[in-house]
């Protein structure tokens, strides 16, 4: 019976999790206009009766998410085909300009800005080697990915060149250590980041396939 209890667990909760993130995606993303498309649909009458199992208020809600990701979808596309654009570029630069003036507001809109930035525009390298490195001390090691250089100044103070690794912790990966390292200290393998990441999260339960030192 346990052995049996396992494996149908071990089967359904990589389902529960991915739907439990993407149901967190989609309240993300539709929880600022969900109220008003919601009133609308209300004073249409749609689905007074409701639909299957689903009640009148259930089909109204879900209705409205789906109305708003579409909605997204192709607002976010035709945002970027009106980028393209001199006069709309243009008037985009103006708004970036003043949300970087706004205090407290530049902050997190240029933190969030350079993020997105580095992971979707400009560095394609970033989180793509796996390495071991010593963590947390000589004679343990710990694995980790490189998210790139270290700032001159870290460099600077130190009087030699760093780099910087990302420590994903168990069995929680987006807790994690931000630690620079001599590039010496640094053990580069021939492992995929997915691979590194299972590896974590399974508590060292799921072991990537042998693929060498590089």
């Amino acid at each position: 019976m346990k052995k049996h209890f396992l494996t149908g667990l071990i089967l359904l909760l990589p389902i529960v999790i991915t739907m439990a993130v993407i149901g967190w995606l989609i309240n993300f993303l539709t929880g600022p206009f969900v109220a008003g498309v919601t009133s609308s649909l209300r004073e249409l009458d749609f689905a007074n009766k409701g639909f299957l199992f689903l009640s009148h208020e259930q089909v109204v809600l879900y209705l409205s998410k789906v109305l708003i990701l579409v909605c997204l979808f192709f607002f976010i596309i035709g945002l970027g085909i009106l980028t393209r654009w001199v006069v709309v570029r243009g008037l985009f630069n103006i708004g970036d300009r003043v949300l970087q003036k706004i205090p407290l507001v530049s902050t997190v809109y240029k933190t969030t800005q350079e993020i997105i930035r580095t992971l979707f525009t400009q560095d394609k390298t970033a989180f793509k080697q796996v390495v071991l490195v010593p963590f947390p001390r000589k004679g343990m090691y710990a694995l980790g990915l490189i998210s790139g250089t270290a700032p001159t100044l870290c460099n600077t103070s130190f009087g030699s060149d760093l780099i910087s690794v990302l420590l994903p912790t168990t069995p929680n990966p987006t807790s994690s250590f931000l630690i620079m390292f001599k590039k010496e200290d640094l053990i580069y393998l021939d492992m995929k980041p997915e691979e590194a990441i299972k590896y974590i999260v399974s508590c060292g339960a799921i072991v990537p396939q042998e693929r060498g030192l590089v």
